[in-house]
């Protein structure tokens, strides 16, 4: 399968790929900027993080309606970029720990949650280093993520390892269809400019059977698997059945 070679690179471990670090530690300064390289990120924010309350809402018990409903919850970003999920989700009263492997962009993320006297604890490491700690976290969110991951089902077992056994994982990516390549990459790439050329690679987009299936291989099962479509005369994006180009997922761990 495309999205899940084995092969290596120099650059390459199987979570990690430095090229896909570079290249988003060069656009660091751009994370908080609403119209900048980030701007696709900001508009997509309001859906998933609807996503995200509703779905730790639900597997916790929690009110959705109450203004702190993730009060107390250890929830781990992975990948967290700028922290542009960290600080809404702290405001939530989440316990969060934003985890990225470039430096510049955890500055970044560090000094802006400063800024706003948010307590988030940010990590420029890997899933790997933070798997040697004794931490394990309620949560753990890989969201816009995986599509740039060289081994998804190893990076994904990794991810799952820091989840408490009662612990839900959700997740957002990139289906591999046509349809993805002509809108996620010719279309927000070269023709729109929404996004840097070269920020996705179309091999690297994971289909939700692909992403189900490794997330078996970890222990866990998928509880939900839900499309985002941008709707462009609202200009915004929204929760739908069509999972043929961007999707969420939530899984948990089997019985």
């Amino acid at each position: 399968m495309g999205s899940m070679s084995s092969q290596r690179s120099v650059h390459e471990t199987s979570t990690l790929d430095q090229g896909e670090i570079e290249r988003f530690s060069a656009l660091a300064h751009e994370w908080w900027d609403p119209d900048g390289k980030f701007k696709p990120l900001h508009q997509l924010n309001p859906t998933r993080l609807g996503y995200i309350k509703g779905r730790l809402c639900s597997h916790f018990g929690r009110d959705p309606k109450a203004l702190d409903s993730l009060k107390g919850l250890a929830v781990l970003d992975v990948g967290c970029g700028g922290g542009l999920l960290c600080e809404p989700l702290a405001r939530l009263g989440a316990r969060v720990t934003g985890l990225d492997p470039a430096q510049a962009t955890i500055a970044a993320a560090q000094n802006h949650a400063e800024a706003q006297n948010l307590d988030i604890r940010y990590r420029a490491e890997r899933v790997e280093d933070l798997a040697r700690e004794p931490d394990r976290f309620d949560a753990i969110l890989v969201m816009e993520v995986v599509e740039h991951v060289p081994d998804v089902p190893a990076f994904l077992a990794t991810c799952a390892g820091l989840m408490k056994p009662e612990g839900l994982m959700i997740l957002s990516t990139i289906n591999r269809t046509l349809k993805s390549y002509m809108l996620a990459i010719v279309g927000a790439e070269y023709v729109l400019r929404w996004l840097p050329i070269g920020t996705h690679q179309w091999d690297r987009f994971v289909t939700p059977n692909e992403l189900v299936a490794a997330l078996e291989r970890s222990g866990l099962a998928a509880d939900d698997t839900t499309g985002m479509v941008y709707a462009p005369l609202a200009d915004e994006w929204r929760l739908s059945s069509d999972v043929d180009v961007n999707y969420l997922a939530a899984a948990s761990r089997r019985a």
